[in-house]
């Protein structure tokens, strides 16, 4: 990004697996014998990924935490990130905290099939170094149950449902076409209303799903 002219339109994405919280040796211990629940919402340093979107969204450059998967730590290292012109937050739980949902300007909830959800996790923990059995134990451990009570609730805060996930052609265009709007300037500054999060202005409406379309 330091290498963009400042002139160029930017798009950044940002992971909120980035912001696990530090581990303590108990802690992680347990992690590395998939025994820690990383899909509760306690897993997140919330203040941390707060203030961090925050100074984006006020066109601040900051320095994101890198997350070593392996090791299950942070590490010294940050990555950073300069002012972007439209940004994109993904993870499983960007809706739950009010304070940094309400930061969002279009919610999008991506609908993935239960077998899909759990092959794609199996293959990404398998080159990991982490064996099957340990996966499909923290499978119905943790990820099963957390997804039904933390993960899944949450899809009523979207503002758009994206069923078939990366298979949905028709849904990914719109939304590159969306953010092609916003940089070529024909939508213009979206603003957040009150404190219940309404009010946001544009000129053009993404589309919204209706019972009728196919």
């Amino acid at each position: 990004q330091n290498e963009v002219e400042q002139r160029q339109r930017k798009v950044l994405i940002l992971s909120q697996d980035s912001f696990y919280k530090v581990l303590t040796a108990e802690q992680q211990a347990k992690a590395l014998k998939g025994q820690y629940n990383f899909d509760h919402p306690d897993a997140f340093d919330n203040d941390l990924m707060h203030s961090t979107l925050k100074n984006i969204v006020e066109g601040k450059t900051v320095e994101v935490p890198t997350y070593d998967f392996v090791t299950h730590s942070r590490l010294a290292e940050t990555t950073v990130v300069y002012p972007a012109d439209v940004v994109l937050f993904e993870g499983i739980l960007v809706f739950y905290n009010q304070d940094i949902r309400d930061m969002f300007h279009l919610r999008l909830f991506v609908d993935t099939d239960s077998d899909v959800r759990l092959s794609r996790r199996v293959l990404r923990d398998m080159k990991r170094g982490r064996d099957l059995e340990q996966i499909l134990t923290q499978y119905t451990t943790f990820v099963k149950p957390a997804f039904e009570e933390f993960c899944l609730p949450t899809k009523k805060y979207a503002d758009v449902i994206i069923p078939r996930g990366v298979d949905n052609m028709v849904a990914i265009n719109l939304i590159v076409q969306h953010i092609q709007d916003i940089l070529n300037g024909d939508i213009c500054k979206w603003q957040r209303g009150a404190m219940n999060g309404h009010g946001r202005t544009y000129k053009r409406p993404f589309p919204e799903p209706t019972e009728s379309s196919s």
